[in-house]
C-alpha cells in the first residue's frame, strides 16, 4: 500500500499546533500528523501528515493560505522494508575502542575492540548520529586519559549505548534512565543482547528524578545526550549531583548552540574541558572543579 506525506513549515508553536488540528479534518483523512520544532534556532515548526491515499491538494492549499504556512510538499513513499533498508545502509561504526554493530554484521567485529550490539530496528542511538558518535569518542578519550568511572549515569539513554560503553570498560554498575518507558524497554533489550544484565540498570526517570538515581548520587560521570532546552534545564541538578572532579559528557547540541550551553554550565560551576563538532552537532566534555 503506498504512503503519501504532506509537509509544510510555519513560525510559532501555537499556529503550528492549530494547523495540525485542522489537518485532522481533511478528506481523505491522514493516518497520522506530526508537529515538530525545527531544531536549528529558526523558530520554524514542521507540520506533516501521512496518508494512505493521495491528499487533496486544494484543501492543503486552503490551509496554507489560512495559516500563512509555506506550500505543502507532497511525496509518495515507496513500499519499503525499513529494517532491511537500515541493515543495508547502516554499516558498523568505530568510535575509538568501541565498535557499534547490528547482528547482521556480527562477523565484522574486530578483535581487541569493545563491541556494542544495537539492532537495526532500534536505529536511534546506533552511533551513526553525530551526537552518539561524539559521546562515545569522548568516553574513549576520558578512559584513555586514565579516568575510571565508579558512579556513572546515562540521562536520556535511548538505546543505552553510552551506558553499555561505560559498563564494557569499567567494573561498576551503570545507571541508564529515560523519560520514555518505551525507550527504557528498548534499553533493557539491548542490555540483555550485550550480556550486561546486572551491569546496566535501566529506569524510567525525568532527569535525575528517580529513587535509584538519588541513592547513587553524586556521580563522577554523567552522560546527557538530549537537546539544548532540557540540557539547560538540567544544569542546576547536574551541578548538585556531580562529584567534585566529576565529568559531564553532553550532546544533542547544534554547533551554534554550544557556546550558550558552555556558558550556562560554567555559571553552575561546571567548566569546558573539550568540544568536538561532527557535521552540525557538538559534543561537550565538562568538569566540576575538584
Amino acid at each position: 500500500m503506498p504512503t503519501f506525506t504532506a509537509l509544510t513549515t510555519l513560525e510559532g508553536k501555537d499556529a503550528a499546533e492549530k494547523l495540525g488540528e485542522a489537518m485532522e479534518r481533511l478528506v481523505p483523512e491522514p493516518t497520522g500528523i506530526g508537529v515538530f520544532e525545527v531544531e536549528d534556532g529558526s523558530g520554524l515548526w514542521e507540520i506533516g501528515g501521512y496518508f494512505t491515499e493521495a491528499p487533496d491538494t486544494t484543501s492543503l492549499a486552503l490551509l496554507t493560505t489560512a495559516f500563512g504556512a509555506k506550500p505543502f510538499v507532497i511525496s509518495e513513499l515507496p513500499e519499503t522494508d525499513w529494517v532491511a533498508h537500515v541493515r543495508r545502509e547502516l554499516a558498523p561504526v568505530e568510535a575509538g575502542r568501541f565498535f557499534v554493530y547490528g547482528s547482521h554484521d556480527a562477523d565484522k567485529v574486530p578483535t581487541g575492540c569493545e563491541p556494542l550490539l544495537i539492532e537495526a530496528a532500534m536505529a536511534f542511538g546506533t552511533g551513526h548520529h553525530g551526537t552518539t558518535l561524539g559521546c562515545l569518542r569522548a568516553l574513549d578519550r576520558l578512559a584513555s586519559d586514565g579516568f575510571v568511572g565508579e558512579s556513572v549515569v546515562d540521562i536520556g539513554c535511548g538505546t543505552a549505548v553510552l551506558a553499555m560503553g561505560a559498563a564494557r570498560i569499567w567494573p561498576n554498575t551503570v545507571l541508564a534512565s529515560d523519560i520514555d518507558q518505551v525507550a527504557v524497554d528498548v534499553a533493557e533489550v539491548n542490555v540483555r543482547a550485550n550480556g550486561l544484565e546486572g551491569r546496566v540498570t535501566c529506569v524510567e526517570a525525568a532527569g535525575f528524578d528517580a529513587p535509584a538515581l538519588a541513592e547513587s548520587a553524586p556521580f563522577d560521570l554523567v552522560f546527557a545526550n538530549i537537546l539544548k532546552g532540557p540540557l539547560i534545564a538540567l544544569s542546576p541538578d547536574m551541578a548538585a549531583r556531580l562529584k567534585k572532579g566529576g565529568f559531564a559528557i553532553l550532546s544533542g547540541i547544534l554547533n551554534e548552540q554550544a557556546d550558550e550551553i558552555i556558558e550556562v554550565y560554567a555559571q553552575n560551576g561546571i567548566n569546558l574541558v573539550h568540544r568536538e563538532e561532527i557535521v552540525e552537532w557538538t559534543t561537550l566534555m565538562l568538569q566540576k572543579p575538584a
